[in-house]
């Protein structure tokens, strides 16, 4: 249960950081995928980085409850399938293009917020 609060904490501040700074204009995600895009060196890279988190917690965390750890397994598995993913079909970013325009990316900062402080809770107050 150690490792699942560390992994919750580090989730719940990576989550939470990244929605603020969506939501306070200096992260612009729309931005970050057009520049992956145009630069093909750094999807493989994605890949691996996927693949290397993916199996640590997958290899460290594999833990199959019906409970909350649950789903820091379940990114584990996501994570692998992704980094995969990027590596066999470089052009995988491209189906999520559609996603970083419109009403997608206004209401995904809060969706992240929440996640975020779920798993704060669950690492720093549970």
């Amino acid at each position: 249960m150690e490792l699942s609060i560390f992994v919750a904490k580090i989730i719940g501040v990576t989550y939470i950081a990244m929605s603020i700074g969506v939501l306070m204009g200096t992260i612009s995600y729309k931005k970050i995928l057009q520049d992956i895009t145009k630069t093909p060196a750094v999807i493989p890279l994605m890949g691996l980085f996927g693949i290397l988190i993916g199996m640590l917690l997958i290899e460290y965390h594999n833990i199959w409850v019906w409970d909350w750890p649950v789903v820091i397994t379940l990114i584990g598995w996501i994570g692998v399938v992704k980094g995969v993913s990027l590596m066999v079909f470089p052009n995988f970013t491209k189906w999520f293009e559609p996603m970083f325009s419109g009403k997608f990316m206004k209401i995904m900062p809060y969706f992240t917020l929440a996640f975020g402080l779920l798993f704060a809770y669950f690492g720093f107050f549970a």
